[in-house]
């Protein structure tokens, strides 16, 4: 078979690998549809690990299933987990099921990028493959992890009706956030970005107001928001920048929420008297989801309260792989670029 192998941004090779041979209690999926993740393009994150196939948001077909396998059946179509939690040990039992280290060794072989992947025993077994409704796509169907992150993410940040809301960054993330905040009715939802056309696309998906980065956030929101800064701050770009710009806009009482890995793995000073003393601010992050949130994203996709397909912007072929990552890595004219490895034209 095809993959696309990462050896870095610019490297990124078509090649041939064997075909995934299955155990008794695993599946073979042949990927239709592979979505390229901001995260793809961390470098600093990536590069100690290459060569490697990369891809984690996939939708595709069971062509394969295993002997002891009674629950899927071949021709079903599926999304699965990359990674899945034990749902045992003392950080699932406590919450925070996105830091177990059984989701921090689980993954599906070789990876999305691929015509073929092995969904391992470990993962069917803890819930991590998703039968897709009829009436969503393959290409929706790569929207249900990033969608599911940002529905865990939301939550950890206590959003509700009546929230004021700013996203920084109006990447594929930040424009899921301001479409999970406009469903649970937050009162303003502000969004910026250093893009214009991000900006255009913030406004399509519903935020209120768009500003661009370099204006000063503080004073822009309160402008709108009678006088009183954001409740919560999603902080969905990786610029240090943004990060200070998340540290300025959140109001008394309020939650800065950090999803997005902040870019070189950079060491951030922080004036803590300034930022947590009498303000009562909270600042947490939130990586990953949970079969529960993933299950609960594809009924949402499902039921067209999110209409996810209208956020692809390009459609590539495997060998194209390498320029969908310089065009998510540009930012320009790109909101989602969906690979499909069979695609032959």
């Amino acid at each position: 078979m095809k993959v696309a192998m990462y050896y870095n941004n610019r490297d990124i090779r078509l090649e041939e690998m064997p075909v995934p041979e299955i155990g008794a209690d695993e599946l073979l999926v042949k990927v239709h549809a592979s979505g390229i993740c901001g995260s793809d393009l961390l470098e600093w994150y990536r590069l100690d690990k290459a060569p490697l196939v990369l891809g984690h948001e996939i939708a595709g077909e069971i062509v394969e299933v295993g002997g002891k396998l009674k629950k899927f059946k071949k021709g079903q179509r599926v999304s699965a987990s990359h990674h899945v939690p034990c749902g045992e040990c003392h950080y699932c039992m406590n919450g925070h099921e996105t830091v177990c280290e059984t989701l921090r060794k689980t993954r599906f072989y070789p990876g999305g990028f691929a015509e073929y992947v092995r969904i391992p025993a470990v993962n069917i077994e803890k819930g991590g493959v998703y039968p897709l409704p009829d009436n969503v796509s393959f290409e929706e169907g790569t929207f249900s992890e990033p969608a599911a992150c940002v529905l865990r993410a939301q939550r950890a940040a206590g959003m509700k009706k009546g929230r004021s809301v700013l996203v920084i960054g109006s990447g594929i993330s930040g424009l899921l956030h301001i479409m999970f905040a406009k469903m649970n009715k937050a009162s303003i939802i502000a969004a910026t970005d250093v893009s214009e056309y991000r900006l255009e696309a913030a406004k399509k998906f519903g935020a209120n107001r768009v500003f661009h980065a370099s204006a000063y956030l503080p004073e822009k929101f309160r402008e709108i928001n009678h006088g009183r800064l954001a409740d919560i701050v999603l902080l969905c770009a990786g610029a240090p920048a943004a990060f200070y710009q998340a540290m300025e806009s959140v109001e008394r009482g309020g939650t800065v929420l950090i999803f997005s890995a902040i870019a070189g793995n950079a060491e951030l000073p922080l004036h803590v008297n300034r930022v947590f003393w009498r303000n009562e601010v909270t600042i947490l992050s939130s990586y990953a989801n949970t079969p529960k949130e993933q299950i609960e994203a594809i009924e949402l996709i499902g039921g067209a309260k999110f209409q996810v397909a209208k956020m692809i912007t390009h459609r590539l072929r495997l060998e194209e792989t390498r320029q969908g990552f310089a065009l998510v890595e540009s930012g320009k004219d790109c909101i989602k670029v969906i690979i499909q490895p069979h695609r032959k034209e």
